[in-house]
């Protein structure tokens, strides 16, 4: 998934993606412990997809408020 994409999404639409990525995560990692995971970048990639969308919704959030601050 690239920046790109990240921003396109809407907000809600990014919530739901980092609480999916999260629990792809999760998966991951029980695999990891099990020895059921074939490719281990997977976990950083899943790290980096959240890491990703996090800072997009910060961005998000971050304009908004000095949005708001520069209205007073």
């Amino acid at each position: 998934m690239t920046i790109e994409e990240v921003r396109k999404l809407s907000d809600a639409d990014l919530a739901k993606k980092v609480y999916e990525l999260k629990g792809d995560l999760l998966s991951l990692r029980f695999q990891a412990k099990a020895g059921q995971l074939d490719n281990g970048a997977k976990i950083t990639v899943a790290r980096k997809d959240i890491a990703k969308c996090l800072t997009v919704e910060n961005e998000r959030k971050k304009a908004a408020s000095e949005k708001a601050d520069e209205a007073k």
